[in-house]
C-alpha cells in the first residue's frame, strides 16, 4: 500500500520540480529483498498515476530501481576504503554490548584502526567538529560528530545499506532537491559526510513533518486508514486528495483551500511548510471530496459513480435521480446505498431505519398516503402536498409524517429527497412499497 504520507512528499517533490522546470525521479529502492515484490512496485506507480504523478508529463523521469546501480555502489565502498574514509569491522552486537556494558550505547571505533581487510564496512565519522544539516523547513539542524558513531555502510558480502545507496544514487542522478520525511533527517546528517567524501556536493534539503491522527499520533498502518487506495477504491476523487494533500503542512497565503492544482504550483514553496505536525483530518477530507463531486459535470458524475452499480442496473433510470444524489454524496461509493431502492424488487430495509420510523401512527400514515396515491397528480409538489394532508389529518407535521413513508420507500431514513424519488419510481412501484410495508407492519 502507498501511505498518504508518501503521497503528500511526493507532491510536494512533484510541485517543485513543476515550477523549477526540473525532473521529478521516481527511484524504487529494491536492495532489501524481504521488501521488494514486483506487486508492492506496480501498487506505488498505480497509486503515483491515481494523483497524477505519471510519465504523460514530461517532468517525469523514471521509474529507476536502485538494485541496477549496485556496481557504483561497491565503488563508492571502495573509494572510501581507499581513502581512509571508511574501514573494515568484524564486530559482533555481542561484543559491543560486552565491551561497553550496555545495548544503547553507539559502536565504539574498535576496528578503526586494526586494519582488517574484510567484514562489514564502517563510514569513518570525525571526531570533532558538527555536522549541520540547512533544512529548507526546519532551518539549521546540527548534529555533534562525537555523537554520531561509525555508521555501517555496507554488509559483510558487500552488499550496500540504504544510507550509503541512497547517496550515490542521488549522486549519480544529478538530484539537486531531497524533499522527504523527517524521520530521514538523521540520515542526511550521514549523508553530509558522505557527499563531500564522495567528492559531491551536498543537495538542498527539506524534511517534511510527519502527519498525525486525531491523537496526534503519527499515522500508522496498524491503527489509521493510511493506504491512497483505500481512498481511491472508498470513492475518494483524486483532484481532492491531491488538493488536501497539498494543504498538509503548507498553504497558498489566503483564505482559500479548494483550489486546482494549476494554481497550486506557482504558490508553492518549500520555505512555507510549516515544521509542526500535520493532522489528517479525514473528515475534511470527505468535507474537500463532497465539493469536488458537486463540482463535477453531470456527466462526468455519472461516469465516475458506474463503478459502484450494478453492471445490470438501468443507466436512463439513474440519470433522471443523477443530479439529485450528486448534491448528497461525500464519497463515490455512497451512491449505491442511495438509488438501490429504484433497482431492487423491494427495498432492503435498515432495520435500525425501519424501527425509528414506525413510531408515529404509521399504519394510519401508510394506508393514507396509499390511498392518495391512486388519484394524486404524479409530481414532487402535489406528492408532497398529500403527504402533508394526509399527516394533519393524524396530528403530525410534515417531517413526522414521511419517516415511516421514506423507509417503506427506500428502506432507510436518510437518502434522496423523498418525492422526486417517488416520481420516479413510478406510481404502481411506489403503492407495491407501501402495500409491502403494511404487510410488514402487520406481520
Amino acid at each position: 500500500m502507498f501511505h498518504v504520507g508518501g503521497a503528500r512528499t511526493a507532491l510536494f517533490n512533484w510541485a517543485l520540480a513543476e515550477q523549477s522546470g526540473g525532473r521529478f525521479v521516481l527511484r524504487i529502492e529494491d536492495t532489501d529483498a524481504s521488501r521488494n515484490r514486483p506487486e508492492w512496485t506496480e501498487g506505488i506507480i498505480s497509486a503515483l498515476d491515481w494523483i497524477g504523478i505519471n510519465g504523460t508529463n514530461p517532468v517525469f523521469e523514471g521509474p529507476y530501481f536502485q538494485s541496477a546501480y549496485e556496481p557504483q555502489h561497491r565503488e563508492a565502498v571502495a573509494k572510501l576504503l581507499a581513502d581512509g574514509r571508511a574501514y573494515y569491522c568484524d564486530c559482533t552486537r555481542e561484543a559491543l554490548v560486552a565491551r561497553t556494558g550496555s545495548e544503547h550505547k553507539g559502536y565504539d571505533g574498535h576496528c578503526r584502526e586494526r586494519g582488517l581487510t574484510e567484514g562489514a564496512v564502517r563510514f569513518r565519522t570525525p571526531d570533532e567538529g558538527v555536522t549541520v544539516v540547512s533544512d529548507l523547513v526546519r532551518g539549521n539542524v546540527e548534529f555533534p560528530n562525537a555523537a554520531q558513531e561509525d555508521f555501517v555502510i555496507a554488509r559483510t558480502d558487500g552488499s550496500p545499506l540504504y544510507v550509503l545507496a541512497n547517496a550515490v544514487d542521488d549522486i549519480t542522478q544529478n538530484i539537486t532537491h531531497v524533499v522527504r520525511g523527517e524521520e530521514h533527517l538523521g540520515n542526511a546528517a550521514k549523508q553530509m559526510l558522505l557527499w563531500p567524501a564522495l567528492g559531491a556536493t551536498p543537495p538542498v534539503w527539506a524534511h517534511l513533518p510527519v502527519i498525525v491522527n486525531e491523537q496526534r499520533k503519527k499515522l500508522s498502518k496498524r491503527r489509521d486508514k493510511v493506504a491512497l487506495e483505500d481512498y481511491r477504491a472508498e470513492g475518494y476523487l483524486a483532484e481532492a486528495m491531491v488538493n488536501y494533500l497539498m494543504l498538509l503542512g503548507w498553504g497558498p497565503g489566503d483564505d482559500r483551500e479548494i483550489m486546482p492544482w494549476s494554481e497550486m504550483v506557482p504558490l508553492f514553496k518549500l520555505e512555507d511548510v510549516n515544521s509542526a505536525s500535520a493532522f489528517f483530518d479525514e473528515k475534511k477530507l470527505r468535507a474537500f471530496n463532497g465539493e469536488y463531486i458537486r463540482a463535477l459535470p453531470l456527466e462526468t458524475f455519472e461516469e465516475r459513480c458506474s463503478p459502484y452499480l450494478d453492471a445490470s442496473w438501468d443507466r436512463e433510470l439513474f440519470s433522471k435521480v443523477a443530479a439529485l444524489a450528486q448534491t448528497r454524496i461525500g464519497v463515490l461509493s455512497e451512491i449505491r446505498q442511495n438509488v438501490d431502492f429504484l433497482f431492487l424488487d423491494e427495498p432492503v430495509f435498515d432495520q435500525a431505519s425501519w424501527d425509528k420510523a414506525m413510531k408515529n401512527a404509521p399504519e394510519a400514515i401508510l394506508t393514507g398516503y396509499l390511498e392518495r396515491l391512486e388519484t394524486v397528480s404524479w409530481d414532487p409538489e402535489s406528492l408532497k402536498q398529500a403527504l402533508e394532508e394526509v399527516g394533519t389529518a393524524h396530528g403530525l407535521k410534515l417531517g413526522k409524517a414521511q419517516a415511516p413513508v421514506r423507509v417503506a420507500i427506500t428502506g432507510r431514513t436518510v437518502g434522496l429527497p423523498l418525492f422526486e424519488s417517488i416520481e420516479v419510481l413510478g406510481r404502481e412501484r411506489a403503492q407495491d412499497r407501501l402495500r409491502a410495508a403494511l404487510t410488514r407492519l402487520k406481520g
